[in-house]
This record gives C-alpha cells, structure tokens and sequence, in this order.
C-alpha cells in the first residue's frame, strides 16, 4: 500500500459495506466523476447512483453505489448511501427483468405509475447491470 494512502468507508443502512486503506477512489458526483486521493481538499458532496472505482494495491475494483453523500478529508473518506452492491452480489438477471420492467413503464407513460419512481428503478438496474459486466468482462 502506497505511504499516500487515504481510508475510504462506505456505509449503508445494513452494514459497513468497506472500511480499507486505498490508492484512489473515484466516485459520480451529482456534478460529474470526481477522483479522490489522499490530502484530497475537504468537501461534501452529493453522490449520483452509479459505480465507484476502488484503486489498492495496484488493482482496481468496482461496486455499484445508489446515491448518498461523500465526507471527504485529507487522509478519510467516508461514503454514506442507500445501497452498495460487489459485483458478485448482484442478481444480473433480476436487474434485467427490472430495467425490461422500467423501461416498459416509462414507454406506456401510465398515470399509474410515479415516473421518478419508475426512472430511478431503471438507473438502479442499469448500474447494477454494468457493474456485473465489467466484472464478468475483466474475468
């Protein structure tokens, strides 16, 4: 592990999803990807559903996080979402079957159906979706 490391946590609901020491996280912002190292200038921000990028050791790895907020310090990160997902814990299939869903949904524009609801369903199912692939890709 590089001297210039900084402890990234990532916290859900349920469980302390991460709590390790890495190179590099990068992160969807809801003002774009950010890149977060050690002696990073402190910030808060709004985390956007979507993947992050875990650098350590070398190697990268990638987890599907839904939204939430980032604490950023000089030698912490702390990341508090809804729900974060390794990619080996996402049912690909069932994700599938909820974008199919979303997507027909959105297309029928039914009043009975709160379309915010109904787009946030699909961006779930989308970033879970290809958090699986590029991990079955990088196989």
């Amino acid at each position: 592990m590089a001297k210039n490391s900084v402890r990234l946590q990532i916290i859900t609901p349920s469980r302390k999803f991460f709590d390790e020491k890495v190179d590099m996280a990068i992160v969807r912002t809801s003002n774009g990807y950010m890149g977060l190292l050690h002696d990073h200038e402190s910030v808060v921000t709004t985390l956007d559903m979507g993947v992050i990028r875990i650098q350590q050791n070398g190697k990268e790895r990638r987890a599907s996080l839904m939204g939430g907020f980032a604490e950023v310090l000089p030698d912490q990160i702390t990341i508090l979402t809804d729900e974060a997902e390794w990619p080996e814990e996402i049912d690909v299939d069932r994700a599938k079957a909820a974008k199919k869903r979303a997507e027909e949904r959105l297309s029928e524009k039914a009043q009975e159906y709160n379309m915010a609801r109904t787009q946030a369903a699909l961006k779930r199912a989308l970033v879970r979706i290809e958090v699986s692939e590029h991990h079955t890709n990088a196989k």
